[in-house]
């Protein structure tokens, strides 16, 4: 079957809800969101910690925003992009406001400010401890009520549709390639239908699935970076994985992980060795408040070296009812599974948490290929560069989705449906009834990048991952070829795409450098000598590449 959208938007977290809510109403035709699962099962509703932007002037301002997220991309970040993100904050703040999110104040009015690791000010807007949830849940009652808009739950997304299913050859070498929708898996009748566009966004969130261990969702499993991938669209930045420092150790309930939010360090919370002995001072002088990659560094050494299986985060200094007032969501976790965190301390350890790359798009969200956008974290704007600053994503996704809508609006009439494109084409398939082997090879996946691919690498590490997922991409491409396209299948293609791009990636940075740890090249002071800053709000970069 085949539908036409003006707008094909593919994700439903806050990035493709909110280019949604500014396209819808232009007049420039229907706009549909896809998604995998249902509209309230994202990477978004999982965010805990907040969303950040420069609102108290007395005391903040860009220039120290901007400083803070160049400081912790270990000065790789772009700076366009940095100021672009920073600099339009405040404007995506009152759009989400506007929409009906609801962020917390005190009693004179203004906003109840955090502060997290990286963050030299309270700049951290927030929702008590379930940020996330309360934006999805704002924005998805917002959506609801918009008439110009469908929501299409538990639709896949199989490919996009470039020239390539026109029989033209397509590499990485081609210019001018072109996006004409997607083909997309309907639940109700188990085909593969086409969804035709004039723009399609990509909003398809994070990667965190591919590792044995993540406080993302099952469904993170990186299907727009595989799908755009595999079109022959730019991927960048894929080695910079981050692993949050401390998400709860439960052994009973491993994936997801339970986050425990930084700005629970931004409190006060103390990071302990089980004894009670504090260990960050041997790492850096910003203590549990250094930003995530030295502290995930910092807390896999002690656990290597001590032989644990986590470290201890400590607020029982702090007041019980104030603690239990700021992180009422944590606090119930905890006391679920027996600890009460105001009087003991809280087991955590770190997991894969953020993907910094993706899909490479331009300060519009435009990705290399035409009539393509990709917001959110399967884009990679290169705001974050080594190193993502605590609370930044949210804000990135909101500015770059309104930019993405403003630009994608004043070119849509530029193009036409492309009514050429064939539909999908499954004859000669059979059903798989071997779903074991996807199983397993899910769970090699994750064995794979987990214990090679991780928070600390080395080129053997590296050589053996990409030997081992050569082996599994070949076995899976195989039996995509034989049997009819489900989700399950789909899903292992894209995991181990995107396996291949993080290890990929790591081989080719022959530098340890923000997020990307190799033994084989450590850490020199020397690299961050190449920053010069002649004054604030004017960083010259001379990227070292």
């Amino acid at each position: 079957m085949i539908h036409q959208s003006d707008f094909l938007i593919i994700g439903g977290g806050v990035a493709g809800m909110t280019y949604a809510l500014k396209v819808a109403n232009s007049g420039k035709g229907k706009v549909v969101i896809v998604c995998k699962t249902t509209l309230d099962e994202t990477n978004t509703s999982k965010a805990q910690g907040g969303i950040a932007s420069v609102t108290n002037l007395k005391v903040d301002n860009f220039e120290k925003h901007i400083e803070d997220t160049m400081v912790a991309g270990d000065y790789i970040s772009d700076i366009k992009a940095v100021e672009h993100v920073v600099r339009n904050a405040p404007a995506a703040i009152k759009d989400l406001v506007e929409w009906g999110v609801q962020l917390d104040k005190r009693t004179d009015g203004n906003y109840d400010l955090h502060r997290e690791g990286g963050h030299s000010e309270f700049r951290i807007l927030h929702h008590a401890d379930d940020t996330g949830f309360e934006i999805q849940r704002g924005l998805m009652e917002a959506v609801r009520k918009n008439k110009n808009i469908t929501v299409l739950e538990n639709h896949y997304a199989v490919e996009i549709i470039t020239q390539h299913h026109l029989g033209i050859e397509v590499t990485r070498r081609t210019p001018d390639i072109e996006c004409y929708g997607a083909y997309i898996l309907n639940p109700a009748t188990q085909k593969i239908d086409t969804f035709l566009s004039r723009v399609t966004l990509m909003a398809t969130g994070g990667t965190g699935a591919v590792y044995a261990t993540t406080s993302n969702p099952n469904i993170a499993t990186g299907d727009g970076i595989a799908m755009v991938y595999r079109a022959k669209g730019t991927v960048e930045g894929m080695e910079f994985v981050q692993f949050h420092p401390t998400v709860l150790y439960n052994p009973v309930e491993t994936r997801p992980a339970f986050l425990i939010t930084e700005a629970m360090r931004g409190y006060g919370g103390v990071l302990r060795l089980p004894n009670g002995e504090e260990f960050m001072q041997k790492y850096d002088k910003r203590l549990s408040l250094a930003p995530r990659d030295i502290v995930a560094r910092a807390i896999d050494r002690e656990m290597k070296i001590h032989g644990l299986d986590h470290v201890c985060l400590d607020v029982t200094h702090k007041d019980a009812e104030e603690t239990k007032h700021h992180f009422p969501h944590i606090y119930a976790k905890c006391l679920s599974i027996g600890i009460d965190m105001t009087k003991d301390y809280i087991p955590v350890c770190p997991s894969a948490h953020y993907m910094c790359g993706g899909i490479k798009v331009d300060l519009h969200g435009e990705s290399s290929i035409h009539r393509l956008y990709a917001v959110g974290e399967c884009s990679c704007t290169g705001l974050h560069g080594g190193n993502r600053l605590a609370s930044n994503s949210l804000i990135e996704a909101v500015v770059y989705a309104k930019s993405a809508a403003e630009y994608s609006l004043r070119h849509i009439d530029e193009y036409n449906f492309n009514t050429s494109v064939p539909e999908w084409d499954d004859n000669g398939t059979m059903t798989n009834e071997e779903r074991v082997l996807i199983t397993q090879s899910v769970r090699e996946v994750g064995e794979i990048m987990s214990n090679y691919v991780g928070i600390v690498r080395s080129n053997l590490r590296l050589k053996r991952a990409w030997d081992r997922l050569d082996l599994l991409y070949e076995e899976t491409e195989r039996l995509f070829k034989q049997v009819k396209a489900t989700k399950d299948i789909c899903e292992l293609r894209n995991m181990i795409n995107v396996g291949y791009l993080i290890t990929r990636q790591a081989i080719e940075r022959k530098e340890s450098r923000g997020l990307h740890y190799n033994i084989d090249y450590p850490f020199h002071a020397e690299q961050i000598t190449d920053v010069e800053k002649s004054s604030i709000g004017n960083i010259s970069i001379k990227n070292k590449k």
